[in-house]
């Protein structure tokens, strides 16, 4: 366990709100998105000695919520064919219940992570692509369209590019 907790509880209160805002705009539930940061968070504070020595920790702990959060909208999304195989119905998806998120929650999985981490983390695109564990060229395909896909959302112009 952490040998400084105090440390570990600042670092808590300073990244937890960010990790759950990310998380949210993978899985469209708040209460979920707070059940994998704080997964993401048990398992940072279980290496804590090891990770609190990274240049950036929360680099590590964002990538761990994405991934965990990846893995549950996969879990979800297969449970959700066989529920709709099961009674033989159409199902409809609740809606966002956060307005402001309700155009990005309508991108592609990949998409609405980068334009989160990006337009409301406020990441550069390297930090994206580490967390997304993907390579920088990756990231900048997905801002790009999903910039264009927002653009068309809205009927917005789009700027042309994102050089971050």
């Amino acid at each position: 366990m952490a040998d400084n907790p105090r440390d570990y509880d600042e670092f808590f209160r300073l990244h937890y709100g960010h990790i759950v805002r990310v998380v949210h705009s993978v899985l469209g539930d708040k209460a979920r998105a707070e059940e994998v940061a704080q997964e993401a968070f048990v398992r940072l504070y279980l290496r804590w000695d090891r990770v609190s020595a990274y240049d950036h920790p929360v680099a590590w702990t964002r990538r761990v919520a994405v991934r965990l959060a990846f893995r549950v909208s996969r879990r979800d999304r297969l449970r959700t064919t066989l529920e709709r195989r099961a009674v033989a119905a159409d199902a409809v998806e609740a809606p966002d219940t956060a307005p402001d998120l309700q155009l990005v929650r309508r991108l592609p999985r990949n998409q609405r992570v980068a334009i989160t981490l990006r337009y409301v983390e406020d990441l550069s695109i390297p930090d994206i692509a580490a967390a997304m564990g993907c390579a920088e060229a990756t990231v900048r395909v997905h801002l790009h369209r999903g910039r264009h896909r927002l653009g068309a959302l809205m009927s917005w112009e789009v700027p042309a590019d994102d050089r971050g």
